[in-house]
């Protein structure tokens, strides 16, 4: 089994400011996309275990809730020029 990669998660609400969320509950971008996407879909919250609120020491649990996110980038560095876009 792959081990997880640090992921930056940035999310683009709708009229609020943007956050990011460094994750390592993933193995790749793709798989983050994708369980980002699913939530959306069926819209209910983004649940992560293993990841840390913009730049917090600490390792938390952490719900996101999609109800009004607008755009989510998906990157292993913390560039504007870098990751996918959902």
């Amino acid at each position: 089994m792959p081990e997880n990669v640090v992921l930056i998660i940035r999310f683009h609400p709708m009229g609020g400011e943007d956050f990011s969320v460094v994750s390592e509950d993933f193995d790749a971008e793709a798989g983050a996309l994708e369980a980002i996407a699913g939530a959306m879909d069926e819209r209910r919250s983004l649940v992560l275990t293993r990841a840390r609120y913009e730049r917090e020491a600490g390792v938390n649990s952490v719900i996101v809730n999609l109800a009004n996110v607008v755009s989510v980038r998906v990157t292993r560095t913390d560039s504007a020029e870098a990751g996918q876009y959902l």
